[in-house]
């Protein structure tokens, strides 16, 4: 809807209403450019432009993990759809739009990269994977610095403040499923902290994260995730990591994760657990700083995808990825 027509890192199209075009579709990524749940700092409309664009290597649809030793965009066949259209003002039509389209790739068997938008999007992503999977059978991990379980956002049921609670709400995904992890600063208050704990959510905050260690944590995380659940959605939203390395997002809290902390836990998670859907959100390059944040989100997703399909490839070969491997050993 705004800015190139590009797809992500050049990577072949496809057309969520021509089923032909999604035939051996792994992963289909999705621009949900829409920031009309914002709160504070808008922009994030601009972030599926952003990350499909923000690398200095040739758009050519591939992308050789180092540590991983695939190459996703190529291993996995991955296509772009291109931008949903969310009509600015309209967040009820921009949720329904969304919802379908992530739909229509998870039931034709790819797994939805939806490129945000603000966290609103979370909602009919995590929703629309829930559709084809079943309700309650999608965990969810989610890495942010705020919860995002409003009761409202100034009076509106849908924000990018309220998606999850909107969620646990609706049946689509399960309160004791819900995996939480960064969380720091000073919301939500005392009444919607209390609200989280009737649902039996998990959520790790920095201090914690700090006092036990990111893997610990993970691994705790991990066990819930898989339990009873027949796929996890990952939601990552930018703002997770300190501002020193993520300033273009739009409500910024000191003190997070470091950028090399978040790529790791991304690529632990899809790795380890049957990701069935994901999201990138709430990169506002208007805050940006010689794209650092939109370079990191672009990162995320080839984290993501190379860990999928290093998964793959190890489920085929019955072998393990060895993680401290050498790349090259010349002794």
């Amino acid at each position: 809807m705004f800015g190139p027509d590009l797809t992500f890192l050049g990577v072949d199209r496809c057309d969520l209403g021509d089923p032909e075009s999604l035939a051996g579709a792994d992963a289909v990524v999705i621009g949900a450019p829409f920031d009309g749940g914002t709160s504070y700092r808008s922009g994030a409309r601009f972030g599926p432009s952003a990350m499909r664009q923000a690398c200095y290597l040739p758009h050519d649809g591939s992308r050789p993990s180092l540590a991983l030793r695939v190459d996703a965009l190529r291993d996995l066949r991955v296509l772009d759809a291109g931008d949903v259209e969310m009509p600015p003002g309209d967040i009820e039509r921009s949720i329904h739009m969304l919802e379908d389209a992530v739909y229509t790739a998870t039931a034709a068997g790819a797994i939805p990269v939806v490129l945000g938008g603000d966290h609103t999007i979370a909602l009919p992503d995590a929703t629309g994977v829930a559709r084809h999977i079943g309700r309650g059978r999608v965990s969810m991990v989610h890495f942010d610095a705020h919860a995002d379980t409003g009761e409202h956002d100034f009076g509106l049921l849908h924000g990018h403040g309220t998606p999850m609670r909107r969620l646990i709400e609706s049946g689509a995904v399960r309160g004791d499923r819900f995996l939480q992890i960064g969380l720091r600063g000073y919301w939500p208050g005392p009444e919607t902290l209390q609200w989280m704990a009737e649902q039996r959510m998990r959520s790790y905050e920095m201090a914690e994260i700090v006092a036990r260690g990111l893997d610990e944590c993970l691994t705790e995380a991990f066990g819930i995730a898989t339990d009873d659940c027949d796929g996890v959605f990952l939601s990552v939203d930018v703002d997770v990591v300190d501002p020193g390395m993520a300033p273009g997002t739009g409500t910024p809290e000191p003190g997070g994760l470091t950028a090399r902390q978040l790529l790791d836990a991304v690529r632990r998670v899809c790795y380890e657990l049957p990701v069935a859907g994901l999201d990138v959100v709430e990169v506002a390059p208007a805050y940006d700083h010689a794209d650092v944040t939109a370079m990191l989100g672009n990162r995320v997703v080839l984290e993501a995808l190379s860990a999928i399909a290093r998964r793959r490839a190890d489920a085929a070969s019955g072998e393990r990825w060895d993680p401290h491997r050498p790349l090259l050993d010349g002794r």
